[in-house]
Formats: C-alpha cells, sequence, structure tokens
C-alpha cells in the first residue's frame, strides 16, 4: 500500500489535495464561533488580506511535513485491518489520539512560524496558537476523511 506521502504529493494528486485543503481550512474556520472563533476569523482574514496566495502556498509548503506527521498513524490504522477491505474510518482514529496528533501536526506550524521573516503573519499567528490545539483537534475527522479519499481506502 502507497504512503501518504507517495499518494498526496503525487503529481496528479497534489493541486487537488492542497485545494480540498484550503476548502477544509475555509470551512473550519468559518465554523468557528465565540471570542476565540472571531480572533482565528481575524487572524484568517488579515493573512487573506495580506497576502491572498498565502494559504495555498502555506499548504503546499507544509503538506510533505503533514504528509509524514501522518504516516505513522495511517500505518498503524491500516495495520488494523490485514487484507485491506473497509479500513474504517481514517478520521475517527485520528480524532482518537486527539492531544498527539494535534501536537504533531502543529510542530509543523510552530516550525514555520519560528522561521518566518513576515512580521504580519507571524504576529496573526502567535495571536491564535493558544487554542490552535482546540481547533486542530476538531479538523481532524475532517482531515482523516480528507487523507483517506485520497488513499483510496
Amino acid at each position: 500500500m502507497p504512503t501518504p506521502q507517495e499518494t498526496l504529493l503525487a503529481p496528479d494528486a497534489r493541486p487537488h489535495v492542497i485545494a480540498d485543503c484550503e476548502d477544509l481550512v475555509d470551512r473550519e474556520v468559518a465554523d468557528m464561533s465565540g471570542v476565540t472563533g472571531t480572533a482565528v476569523r481575524l487572524a484568517y482574514k488579515t493573512v487573506r488580506t495580506f497576502d491572498a496566495g498565502h494559504i495555498p502556498a502555506m499548504i503546499e509548503s507544509i503538506l510533505p511535513s503533514v504528509a509524514e506527521a501522518l504516516q505513522p498513524y495511517w500505518t498503524n490504522f491500516t495495520a488494523g485491518f490485514p487484507g485491506g477491505g473497509d479500513f474504517g474510518d481514517f478520521g475517527g482514529y485520528l480524532a482518537g489520539r486527539e492531544d498527539e496528533v494535534a501536537e504533531a501536526l502543529l510542530a509543523i506550524t510552530d516550525s514555520r512560524r519560528r522561521a518566518s521573516s513576515r512580521a504580519t503573519i507571524v504576529k496573526a499567528y502567535n495571536t491564535v496558537r493558544g487554542s490552535a490545539a482546540k481547533h486542530v483537534k476538531a479538523a481532524l475527522p475532517a482531515l482523516g476523511a480528507l487523507v483517506q479519499k485520497y488513499m483510496g481506502a
């Protein structure tokens, strides 16, 4: 069975994966509510206004790291289904390990923040980082479904 890196980064799939990830981020941000949701939506709008192509470019640049971070979870998930067949729900699998998966994914964006020289982007990220784990955890079922769609499982 191919790895998430091989599948999600394949030249024919990659542009579709990026577009689907951008749609996922747009939906997750739009669905946020309360004070934190307002802060996230404002930060997201700031990023979109400052650089309209930043979100898809960021998704494209972190996609290899995300695929790599998800690899051990995919391997363990599919190991539970020897011989293939109905693989179940990868999103539910990720959600069942939400703390460790969220931290693995946030380590990627934290690293990017540390390396960024774009003060506006860094400030926007810093504004929402404290509550980011909660939001990443909420998005895990949708992220898992997106990965599973491309993995063909």
